[in-house]
């Protein structure tokens, strides 16, 4: 089993990363200076409770003032909190293979948020080296089928699709403006939900089973809480952890598999922009919903035998040699340190501000997106 250091996954994660945890929890957090607010889903089911939930960045701890005793506690302590209040009880399996049913408890959290973050675990490649040293056959089959059996507890959600049905589809004219196409729209099963003032947008794994629905406010008011957050739909939210999945794959994966490169991007919008400029028999590209790429993800696309993973994140500096720049070079050279033995990565940079603050590679037009591919950065 791997094994993770608690303190220094915790340490390490900046507040937007725990605030987007929180989000996807369903907590609809509000972000302050050095703190944010958040429902208290430690207790309460995801919109049942007040905004009494504090996380403090200085601390790396939440504050319930409600009713939680202790009331400090650390995110993986929430994390466990929330699973074993939605009742997601933890699969296992005994030496017959059959399955075991239990709560959640802090090792299972330690590795939730560590794979969700893409952290690697202490002495991960000794272990491997050591495996491969012994050439026992029995060994590689444990292996093999310890690694399908961590497959299926992650794709153990898997949601019936129907509910999309019924939900309409107008036309999206603010999207459509951006450049983002009705056919894209529709092969993508974008929605709206006229109770919420929502769009509706499915996420489906690799095998183009639905394992999660996210919804984008169109309501001002309620941008505060972020403007993206897991869907309810008839009383039921459709929440999944966006580190066990990358949104598009099930419609760019044979495109992948031919061309062997992969554009990485944040939003889901920005798959939606790529297929509508280039079209659906060109789509390569996949988004993360963050900014965190990890090992889980980057072994999906191995899988489908990529040889460059170009990575196309938003543009988080004002300009190039900022304290913000500075912090995403660096985050650029973790990926590289982290993933560039297994693939080639480049890396879509704007020297030259064509891009706004916060702007996607392809939120421009064709021809910039174009220019930033054609300058792509490669670190040796």
């Amino acid at each position: 089993m791997k094994k993770f250091d608690k303190d220094k996954i915790k340490n390490s994660l900046s507040i937007e990363q725990v605030f987007d945890l929180v989000s996807e929890l369903g907590g609809e957090p509000v972000m302050n200076n050095g703190y944010f607010i958040s429902e208290t889903i430690c207790h309460n089911h995801a919109g049942d409770g007040s905004h009494k939930l504090y996380y403090y960045d200085n601390t790396k701890l939440f504050r319930c003032y409600t009713e939680c005793e202790p009331p400090t506690f650390d995110i993986f302590q929430l994390v466990c909190k929330v699973k074993n209040l939605a009742q997601e009880y933890k699969v296992r399996y005994d030496e017959t293979g059959k399955e075991i049913f239990r709560e959640w408890g802090l090792y299972d959290a330690v590795q939730f948020v560590a794979v969700y973050y893409g952290f690697e675990a202490e002495n991960e490649k000794f272990f491997q080296k050591r495996i491969e040293l012994q050439d026992w056959e029995f060994l590689n089959k444990y292996e093999a089928n310890n690694l399908e059996k961590q497959r299926q507890i992650v794709d153990l959600h898997i949601y019936d699709d129907k509910i999309l049905k019924y939900l309409p589809r107008p036309r999206l004219k603010d999207w459509e403006d951006e450049g983002i196409s009705p056919q894209s729209l529709a092969a993508a099963n974008i929605c709206y939900d006229p109770h919420a003032n929502g769009i509706i947008i499915p996420h489906y794994n690799i095998d183009n089973q639905l394992v999660g629905i996210r919804i984008r406010t169109l309501i001002k008011e309620q941008e505060k809480y972020g403007k993206y957050k897991p869907a309810i739909l008839n009383g039921k939210m459709y929440n999944h952890p966006l580190g066990f999945n990358l949104y598009n794959l099930n419609n760019s994966k044979n495109n992948i598999q031919t061309f062997k490169r992969v554009f990485v991007f944040e939003s889901e919008k920005s798959c939606l922009k790529y297929s509508s400029y280039f079209g659906s028999n060109m789509d390569l590209s996949v988004a993360i919903c963050g900014s965190a790429l990890n090992n889980y993800q980057v072994s999906l696309l191995l899988s489908l035998g990529v040889k460059e993973i170009i990575i196309a994140l938003d543009k988080q500096y004002q300009k190039v040699g900022d304290e913000e720049w500075k912090r995403w070079v660096q985050k650029y050279y973790q990926i590289h340190n982290k993933f560039g033995k297994e693939v080639q990565i480049s890396y879509m940079f704007d020297f030259d501000k064509y891009l706004d603050y916060k702007d996607s590679p392809i939120d421009k037009d064709k021809n910039t997106f174009l220019w930033l591919y054609k300058n792509r950065v490669v670190i040796n």
